[in-house]
């Protein structure tokens, strides 16, 4: 399990780059992360995003899939691809300091 400094703090990373304990999370964090996915800027968009996914986790235990984030979080399929291109799930919930969310490759 690698370790690495991200936004001054030493934070374990699982094989596929997300971090293994998702206390470790912090808004410094995710910039930086956001900045190694292409995501230049965190929009109001991306917070909106990021902000109901922690808060589903720490509710339900689990990553909340598209679909969960389309119907509960109320944005809309199409906007998650604008905002996390190439893999919304996949990206938005490294961003977020979650574990990859199941069924994603």
């Amino acid at each position: 399990m690698p370790t690495r400094e991200i936004a001054g703090k030493q934070v374990s990373l699982d094989d596929d780059g997300f971090l293994v304990d998702a206390t470790d999370w912090s808004k410094e964090v995710a910039q930086v992360l956001a900045q190694e996915e292409g995501i230049a800027d965190l929009t109001e968009g991306h917070w909106k995003v990021i902000e109901f996914m922690r808060a589903d986790f720490a509710e339900k235990g689990a990553v909340p899939t598209i679909r969960r984030l389309n119907k509960v979080g109320g944005v809309p399929t199409k906007e998650l691809y604008e905002l996390f291109p190439n893999g919304p799930a996949k990206k938005a919930a490294r961003i977020a300091g979650l574990a990859k969310p199941q069924g994603c490759v």
